[in-house]
Parts: structure tokens; sequence; C-alpha cells
């Protein structure tokens, strides 16, 4: 009869956990339904057709050039992979109240540091890839506890350090990639060998490799480490009221530094694996990849989410990959850009709507407090 119950009471838990889910992700999946719609009036801009052939062009033309074919679809996933882990690293930092902006030079700092370990001869292959990933890990957390340490020792602003950190990171990869790990005549380093590379599992002409499962690994292990670790709690905590946590006994600046640690490890063992499964040597910079500022995205629609962070990591490597087949059919490329663009707008509002609810909530209950 106990076991009865407790079955009921954990059937019934796991249901309002995902009818909890579900409510939660039904803004974002609205807010890019509503994005595409937009998107469909410049379509009808640049096209100079109706609605209804500007969006039947637009959607087909984004299906096909994402998993229209066995080769979209492939290069999608691509795409989608170093997505899942930007989209982590912010994920796992706005969980604990901050934001990583520096994503994006943690991830680049992980590429220089694989292309480099990459070039080392004479080690097995599983031995390879496992360095690869360590030394990933341990390059982009380091570069994310510059900030980390500043903001907890200092209190100065996580998002202007790292911001900074991008073009320092940016700016030393490429002085290493164009002085002392130079390919003679060309603008990028040696190809690593061949023990360092993850393999391609469809066939070798298709890109897509073993970093995918990594990925999709790296977000179980995410999941549980929030959800079902003391550590990943105080995380919680953290970001959710630091000083009812600090009440509670738990370090604020403990876990800004661990968050920070963290997410740069994800980040650099994006950078690592991209440079691993995908380029096979670092090249020079003369821009941002922007895996780290559109991984701000996958974190924000997938609502910090480690496991809708695969999905909407896929969403947005779809809507990536397929923008440069948009010009062939007269499409502005800028059009992926453009629903990325309104999405962050509309999850920002809800953010802020949610804040103003709050203080007109404090306000309400103080001023009723105060009657009394």
């Amino acid at each position: 009869m106990k076991q009865s119950e407790d079955r009921k009471k954990s059937s019934s838990k796991f249901k309002d956990s995902l009818l909890n889910t579900l409510k939660g992700m039904l803004f974002p999946i609205s807010a890019v339904i509503f994005a595409l719609f937009v998107s469909v009036f410049f379509v009808m801009w640049a096209k100079n057709l109706g609605f209804g052939e500007s969006a039947s062009l637009l959607f087909r033309s984004l299906w096909k050039g994402s998993f229209g074919t066995k080769f979209n679809f492939m290069e999608t996933l691509v795409f989608t992979t170093p997505l899942i882990f930007t989209g982590l690293a912010h994920s796992l930092a706005f969980k604990t109240g901050l934001f990583n902006i520096g994503v994006e030079g943690q991830f680049i700092i992980g590429m220089i540091t694989a292309a480099i370990v990459g070039q080392i001869p004479g080690i097995p292959h599983i031995l390879h890839i496992l360095l690869i990933i360590a030394t990933g890990m341990l390059a982009g957390g380091a570069w994310a506890w510059v900030p980390g340490i500043l903001k907890a020792k200092l209190g100065t602003n996580e998002v202007v350090n790292s911001i900074m950190m991008n073009f320092i990171g940016m700016y030393l990869s490429n002085y290493l990639v164009m002085g002392p790990f130079r390919k003679p005549g060309t603008a990028s380093t040696q190809l690593i060998q061949d023990s360092a590379k993850l393999t391609r599992f469809v066939s070798p002409n298709d890109r897509v490799n073993t970093a995918l499962f990594i990925a999709i690994g790296f977000a179980i292990l995410v999941y549980i480490l929030l959800w079902k670790t003391t550590t990943g709690y105080e995380l919680r905590a953290v970001g959710t009221n630091p000083d009812a946590s600090e009440y509670g006994g738990i370090s604020i600046n403990k876990n800004i530094i661990l968050a920070m640690v963290l997410s740069g490890a994800l980040a650099g063992l994006g950078g690592a694996t991209h440079t691993s499964g995908i380029q096979y040597q670092a090249n020079q910079l003369f821009g941002f990849p922007n895996f780290g500022f559109d991984g701000i995205t996958v974190a924000l629609v997938a609502k910090s989410n480690p496991i809708g962070v695969i999905f909407s990591a896929l969403l947005f490597g779809a809507l990536n990959y397929s923008s440069a087949g948009l010009q062939v059919v007269g499409i502005p490329s800028q059009i992926a850009s453009l629903i990325q663009g309104i999405v962050i707008l509309f999850i920002a509002a809800e953010y802020g709507f949610k804040i103003i609810g709050a203080k007109i909530s404090a306000k309400r209950k103080k001023e009723a407090v105060v009657n009394e």
C-alpha cells in the first residue's frame, strides 16, 4: 500500500515538473513563431510578393536549406554542435545570476589550445582526444576564472571584464597562429595529428562528428549537476537570492568563481572539439566566430534548461546554416539574424515584465503592512 502511494506521488511530481517545463517553454516558442511571422513581411518587401507566397517561399527555403537533404541535415548538425556547448555555458552562468558574455573568447581559447595540443605526435588516439578535451576545458575555465575572481573579490562587473577578455583571447590566438605556430605561407597553424581528430561517424565527407555526442552528454551532465547535486543547488540558490543564500551559509564568492570556471570550461570544450572535429587547425581571425554570442540566444530560448539547450541549438543551427541558401532565392541572408534579434527582444521583455511585476507586488505588500 505504501509503495503504491509512493509511486503515485512520484508520478504526480513528474507530471507537475513536465507541466511546469512546458509552461516555461511556451513563451520562447511563441517568440520564435512571432519572429518567423514578422520576417515574412521583410520577404514581402524584398521580393514584392503577397503574404502567402512570401511565407511559403521563406519556410520552404529554411526547411530545404537545413533539413531538405542529407548533406544539409548533416551540416545543420555541424552548426548545432558548438551552439550546444556555448548554450550550456551561458545557461550555467545564468542559473547563478551571472552574464558570462566572455563565452566567445573562451571558445576561441579552446580552439587555439586544441590546435597546439593536437600537433603533438606519437600519442594514441583515445589519449590524444582526452588530452584535447581536458586542455580545452582547462584553458576555457582559466580564461573565465579571471572575470570570475574579479567579480568575487573586487565586485567588478563580469560583463565588462569578460567582454575585454574576448578581445584579448582573439588577439592572443592570432599572435600564436601568425607567430610561433604558423604554417609557412598560410594564415593558419599546421594541421593537427590524425590521432587528435574526432571521428566523423557518417562518412569522411560529412563533417558531423562525435563532438555532437560529447555535447549531448555534457548537456545531461550539466542537468544532473544543477538539479541533482548539492553543488548545483548552491549555484541555483545564489542565482535566485544571493542574500538568502549567504544567510543560509552558502558562499556567494565561491559559487560565483565556480560558475564562471565551469561556464568557461564548457565554452573551451566547444572550441576544442570544433578544432578537433571540423577545422583541424586554427586560422587567423578577422572577427569573432560568433558561436559564443549565438549561445546567448540559445540559452534564453531554452530558459537555461540544459536539455532544452539541445533543441534550441538545433533550431538556431538550422537558421544559421540555411541563411546562406536564402540568398539563392533572393531573400536577404540577414533574415536569420533578424529572427534571433526579435526572439531576444521578446524574451528580454518577458524578464523585464517579471521584474516590474515583482517590484509592484513588493510595493503593494509594503503598503498593506503600513496600512495595517
